[in-house]
């Protein structure tokens, strides 16, 4: 997928979906570094529209798993039943075997069914009776969760949350794209799934994946690394910050602001592209301190210091 065609699938997203041109920017780096995303908001904010819209742009198998607090983890990953006709078990698929899965209020189910998606997000592979089934090469999850002040959720477990390369917040559009929306339902576009499919895709599973290969290519200065590890290195020692990034976080730091690079059509990484990514990278991270949480210090004003404190390489 070359770098002017990410850029029509931008456009293409932006057209239905209006004034969210930065969340737009930040799921498709996310699909371009093959990291796992969650994207948190109040209802109505249109978290599972933008993933649609995504994956009817692409041509590539597309599941939707509505998650509830009764659900099991075999309502996940899948169960063997046995066929009676050829006397033998066999798989029946849960909706984890697909390309992009929309794991939709993913805070809504208990920790246990939370837990099926860890091997499958971190192996891309699920494990049931001792066999190993692997997964689709372009295996991509986007999960969607009301915040935690609402009634009826659970807070997703540490381990998992580290598994989400990104965390997206989707606020309130503003007047004039809340106008435009308006104008867009007036003309007829309801985002009822007949509309959807009436979308035509513009990419093919085929190019992200080479899109992907490609940002490996990326030239990084080691002046670079030293930078991104004393970004970690602050966070873990901020005075505000219980947990700080772990090494994995190090790791999945350094290949987003690659993609970032690559889409903002750059051959060598800058620092401003580990800059850009690090809110949605780190705010699902890093643990505040109980009395920093009581003063009501917020993640995203401890991650602008770490940014604005560590010295620039020349």
């Amino acid at each position: 997928m070359t770098r002017p065609l990410f850029n029509e699938l931008r456009c293409h997203l932006e057209t239905f979906f209006v004034g969210q041109s930065p969340l737009i920017q930040e799921l498709l780096v996310a699909l371009l570094a093959g990291g796992h995303v969650i994207i948190e908001g109040v209802p109505g904010t249109g978290k599972t529209l933008l993933v649609k819209l995504l994956a009817q742009s692409i041509q590539s198998q597309f599941r939707r798993v509505q998650l509830t607090p009764d659900m099991l983890p075999s309502d996940m990953v899948g169960v063997n039943v046995f066929d009676f006709n050829q006397q033998a078990f066999s798989l029946k698929h849960g909706p984890v075997f697909t390309e992009i899965l929309l794991a939709d209020e993913i805070n809504r189910t208990p920790p246990k069914t939370q837990s099926a998606l860890l091997e499958a997000m971190e192996e891309q592979q699920v494990t049931l009776d001792g066999q190993t089934h692997p997964l689709p090469s372009l295996f991509w999850v986007v999960a969607t969760q009301n915040p935690l002040e609402f009634e009826g959720t659970y807070p997703l477990p540490e381990a998992q949350l580290d598994r989400f390369l990104f965390k997206l917040v989707v606020d309130y559009p503003p007047q004039a794209a809340a106008k435009q929306m308006l104008l867009n339902f007036q003309r007829g576009f309801q985002a009822q799934r007949q509309d959807l499919e009436q979308l035509t895709a513009i990419a093919t599973v085929e190019q992200i994946l080479a899109s992907r290969r490609s940002v490996q290519d990326i030239t990084v200065d080691e002046k670079l690394l030293d930078y991104l590890l004393e970004l970690v290195e602050r966070t873990r020692h901020h005075p505000d910050v219980l947990i700080g990034a772990s090494p994995r976080a190090s790791l999945r730091w350094l290949q987003a602001a690659k993609a970032d690079a690559w889409l903002n059509g750059q051959e060598y990484l800058l620092p401003d592209n580990l800059k850009t990514v690090a809110p949605a990278l780190l705010r699902h991270r890093l643990i505040l301190r109980p009395e920093a949480q009581l003063d009501g210090i917020a993640i995203e004003d401890v991650i602008n210091a770490v940014v604005e404190q560590t010295v620039v390489p020349r």
